[in-house]
């Protein structure tokens, strides 16, 4: 049963300090020697650092106790280009001696972070002029979440929640912006995150923020995922946000036992004239383009018409061709497209059995499922072969299922 890492950035957004502070309240003791030796390791790789202090204090904000990360700062010229942060984020992972993983995650970052920039500026990620993210402060804040996540341990997922951008304008180097900015929303459509919008006319979400949760290879999910939280952490953002309490929360947690995840896609749509021939015509056709499954459900339409609800189940990717395919074969008007998750049973497989009927011997495949841990849980003699099997010894098909699922019983550990 592995553990995951959930990052909640849905109360107030995300930004790199807040992410810090939240990884050090989650590890606890464990986080106490990082501060000081990425302080010194960011001073040493940041040749225009003058002075620097970094350092930890508990806040409360709207009655959320939180960690907030504090650096003081004196920097000699101004904003740097792309090129000098990396190198100062490649220098100091190794000064702190991050592992591959670590390291990994830090320059990933930092990486996306500047093509994001650049893809907005129409500059090269070495040349890109940073104002915001050209302090020794995103540094820290990249370096520092690394180490941190290295401090958890082995992790199984990264799961993020929906990130709360805030609203209004948000002034930056070019002038006013909305919110999200630029960068952060090029961060947010590359790392495929659900957001929602507010809950105040303020910047929440920050670049380096989403930058990190992207790194990190975190799945977006809508809802907390199954698990047995173990730990959680609140980070504090500087400002004081009216009504909200400006925190990040990040939750180790033990992953469910034994069940795997998977997105799939749901297509619906009404029908109310057409043959049961063409719906049958359209199951088959459905099924051959890809659909992992198909349901008519009986429905009462407008006028007191009877109708049939057409519900599709698809991967995603297939979702715009078969709801194209519905739209031909049945004239609907309009195919509803619903993105879901669902867990599913990890591993199938198919085992077979033979068994003696009337002194012929009969080979009947099975399909066995078993969860994460190698428990069945399923358990599914193949039907073509059942109804071979029926046919062939002239015997009731229950009854041979039944026979079937003896053996079966008694071969399987």
């Amino acid at each position: 049963m592995g553990r995951v890492l959930v990052v909640d950035p849905s109360i107030a957004g995300a930004s790199g300090d807040m992410l810090v502070a939240a990884l050090l309240d989650l590890v606890g003791d464990q986080g106490v020697g990082v501060l000081k030796s990425l302080g010194e390791a960011v001073k040493r790789c940041c040749s225009w650092v003058e002075d620097l202090r970094v350092a930890v204090e508990d806040v409360t904000k709207h009655g959320f106790r939180a960690k907030r990360l504090k650096v003081e700062l004196r920097e000699r010229g101004g904003h740097r280009h792309g090129g000098e942060i990396l190198r100062a984020v490649e220098c100091a992972s190794q000064k702190l001696g991050l592992s591959e993983r670590g390291r990994g995650i830090a320059l990933a970052a930092i990486r996306l972070l500047l093509e994001a920039e650049a893809s907005i500026h129409g500059s090269s990620a070495e040349e890109v002029h940073l104002h915001e993210a050209g302090s020794a402060d995103t540094v820290i804040d990249v370096v520092g979440s690394a180490a941190l996540v290295e401090r958890i341990g082995d992790l199984e997922d990264v799961y993020v929640l929906p990130v709360a951008v805030g609203g209004g304008r948000v002034r930056i180097e070019h002038g006013l912006v909305p919110a999200p900015a630029p960068a952060t929303l090029e961060l947010l459509r590359r790392g495929g995150l659900y957001t929602v919008g507010g809950p105040v006319e303020k910047e929440l979400a920050t670049p380096t923020g989403v930058a990190l949760i992207v790194a990190m290879g975190a799945k977006p999910v809508k809802f907390l995922p199954p698990m047995r939280p173990l730990a959680v952490g609140y980070g504090a953002g500087a400002m004081d946000l009216p009504g909200v309490p400006n925190v990040l929360r990040v939750i180790v947690g033990e992953g469910d036992p034994g069940l795997g995840e998977e997105s799939v896609v749901i297509l619906e749509t009404d029908v109310d004239d057409v043959t049961g021939e063409v719906l049958g015509h359209v199951i088959g056709r459905a099924m051959d383009a890809g659909a992992l499954d198909i349901s008519v459900i009986p429905s009462h339409r407008k006028k007191g018409r009877p109708g049939y609800l057409v519900r599709v189940l698809v991967r995603p990717g297939d979702e715009a061709a078969i709801a194209r395919l519905l739209v031909e074969e049945l004239g609907t008007l309009g195919v509803r497209v619903v993105p879901v998750k669902r867990f599913v049973v990890p591993e199938r497989s198919f085992v077979e059995t033979r068994l003696s009927i009337g002194g012929r011997e009969f080979a009947v495949r099975v399909k066995v499922s078993r969860d994460s841990q190698g428990r069945i849980v399923a358990v599914k003699p193949e039907y073509s072969d059942l109804e071979r099997v029926s046919r062939e010894a002239n015997v009731p098909l229950r009854l041979v299922a039944q026979e079937v699922m003896r053996r079966v019983e008694l071969e399987e550990p």
